[in-house]
């Protein structure tokens, strides 16, 4: 599928990027509040005893909160101005216009603890057209299109001095704050290596030294040759409670093959993976009878100028603990200590989704 990208300036200067499957019209402007108050300037302060920063952003106290009308919308309201222009796209991307980094922040405070600028930048993704729908819900074309944008934001924010890490994830529910109803994502560009990633990074580094394979390729491999987690599998990806999920429906997703990052993913893998994603939340969705809240982060490789030949790609989807039912509480050994109780097995959940029935996503990526 070739995917046309058009790029725009809105109104407060803010990056706005439009995706179709046909050529975007030229005669397409981006709109958008016409002053944003000056360019907002977070920092971030050093932790001593955990060793990593936190961002300070105090101006996202004035972003939107549970509007009545979605800002997303492409109706005009002077109370919530659009961020969407009219015209024949699929995929918008743009700005967080409250962003937690941001590439002009400067002059941090002095204060007991190291501070620098919060660089880097934070962008919206939207999904569709469709402010009713979800994810899970779109057709195949259109998720291996965002497989396609995910990749090309990662190629361009990834190439910019200020940033080293390129994360995009998506918050779904209001168990878990989202304030926007319309189908989006997040993608956060980092000054830093963020810490779970660089965790995981570190894991796999030394596995790769000691093996001269890949650590999460390896685990992969006996997954399916055990297949007791599986919960989806073809000849490109793979879906799978692993063995050592720390939630109840706890899901992953990566190519089968280790690619660091979208980037490198070729198209047959793109579409794999996509179709891999969809069927996961679509019997996540089904499973519950009803829109299923959680947290899906994407760990690649870092954007930070070193190989890291160790990296795999892969997407780690955890529900929202708030959801009633059968999920788990964190309390206060897992958010205190950092240690998981889990009231229920991998292999129970996998069991449970794999004899969830969809709507098979079709085959082809042309829509």
């Amino acid at each position: 599928m070739t995917v046309h990208v058009r790029r725009l300036v809105k109104p407060d200067g803010r990056l706005l990027s439009l995706y179709g499957r046909t050529p975007i019209d030229t005669a397409i402007e981006a709109v958008g509040p016409n002053d944003s108050g000056g360019p907002p300037n977070p920092h971030l302060r050093w932790h001593p005893l955990r060793g990593e920063w936190v961002a300070y952003a105090g101006h996202r106290q004035n972003r939107t909160f549970l509007p009545t009308d979605d800002p997303l919308a492409r109706t005009v309201d002077p109370n919530h101005p659009t961020e969407l222009p009219a015209g024949e796209y699929d995929v918008a991307v743009f700005e967080n216009r409250f962003p937690t980094f941001h590439g002009a922040s400067h002059d941090p405070p002095t204060t007991l603890v190291p501070t620098r600028p919060a660089g880097g930048t934070a962008e919206v993704v939207v999904f569709t057209h469709d402010a009713t729908g979800s994810l899970g819900a779109l057709p195949l074309w259109n998720l291996a299109m965002l497989v396609d944008v995910w990749a090309d934001r990662t190629r361009e924010l990834g190439e910019r001095a200020d940033v080293q890490y390129v994360f995009p994830f998506e918050n779904r529910g209001v168990e878990v704050g989202v304030t926007l109803h319309h189908p989006h994502g997040q993608i956060y560009a980092y000054p830093f290596v963020p810490p779970l990633a660089a965790q995981e990074l570190i894991a796999q580094r030394e596995y790769l030294a000691a093996h001269g394979r890949g650590l999460l390729e390896d685990h992969l491999r006996r997954e399916i040759a055990e297949g007791d987690r599986i919960v989806h599998l073809e000849e490109h990806a793979v879906a799978l409670v692993p063995a050592f999920a720390r939630y109840a429906y706890e899901v992953w997703i990566a190519p089968r093959r280790a690619v660091p990052s979208f980037v490198e993913l070729d198209a047959v893998e793109r579409l794999a993976f996509a179709r891999a994603l969809g069927v996961v939340l679509r019997k996540l969705d089904a499973l519950w009878a009803r829109p299923f809240p959680y947290v899906m982060a994407f760990h690649q490789a870092p954007t930070d100028g070193a190989p890291h030949p160790e990296a795999h790609l892969h997407a780690e989807i955890y529900p929202a603990y708030r959801m009633p039912g059968r999920l788990k509480y964190l309390a206060g050994s897992e958010l205190g200590a950092g240690v998981f109780t889990a009231d229920t097995t991998p292999e129970q959940k996998a069991a449970e989704l794999r004899e969830v029935i969809i709507t098979a996503l079709e085959d082809s990526a042309d829509g």
